[in-house]
């Protein structure tokens, strides 16, 4: 499905903040020029900078116009995107040129994985680590777990997301070039099925001054 043209507009300018091509407190073009620009209507214009706001990503000021916000939030969640893991977030906002890795095996089940999951202790799970990078720069890193039956998140009804800041692991501070004693954001998944059955659990660490804030927007419907 075609994204609707407020939702690409905001994300070009969205990539372009991330990538510094729009630094902090540098004015955006007037909606009337960012319309020519793009061939839309000023009100077309309008919902893109309103969702832009509610990514923390800019800021109005009346009588004077938008300007970049001095430090962006990580919107993880919004009514265009339900569903959207915490990798693909990150990718839609990094600059174009973000590079994903991902590398796979089956390991044992430990005690908790097999509690959520409901197998056996030992039993064969997927682990999955994802790391992306933004122009070079290591931006999150994820460990992701799920039962061999399951293969994506197409049969989940519910996710659920908590965020704290804690030491990482030392796979994950590795990659995020943190020194010892540094905190990191961790959004802790799972995703869930209709019937109360987990079938993904995922941990996705952030350097934690990468974003002001972390906002959580779901569909009420």
């Amino acid at each position: 499905m075609t994204e609707p043209a407020y939702v690409s507009i905001a994300g070009e300018y969205a990539q372009r903040i991330r990538k510094g091509e729009l630094p902090p407190r540098v004015q955006l073009p007037s909606l009337t020029e960012i319309a020519s620009q793009h061939g839309v209507s000023e009100i077309v214009v309008r919902k893109a900078v309103e969702l832009l706001q509610s990514q923390g990503l800019v800021r109005s000021v009346p009588r004077r116009g938008v300007f970049v916000a001095d430090r962006p939030n990580l919107v993880r969640v919004s009514p265009e995107r339900q569903m959207e893991g915490a990798e693909r977030t990150v990718q839609r906002e990094a600059n174009r040129d973000a590079e994903l890795s991902r590398e796979s095996e089956e390991v044992p089940a430990t005690k908790e994985q097999a509690e959520v999951f409901g197998l056996a202790v030992g039993e064969p799970v997927k682990h999955v680590i994802t790391r992306i990078s933004d122009d070079g720069r290591p931006v999150s890193i994820s460990d992701t777990y799920h039962p061999l039956d399951v293969t994506d998140i197409s049969e989940a009804a519910f996710l659920e997301e908590a965020v704290r800041d804690e030491l990482p692991s030392s796979l994950h501070g590795e990659w995020l070039r943190t020194t010892p004693g540094d905190l990191v954001k961790v959004v802790r998944q799972r995703y869930i099925t209709a019937d109360g059955r987990v079938i993904m659990i995922s941990d996705v660490s952030y350097p934690r001054d990468r974003y002001d804030a972390f906002v959580f927007r779901m569909a009420l419907k």
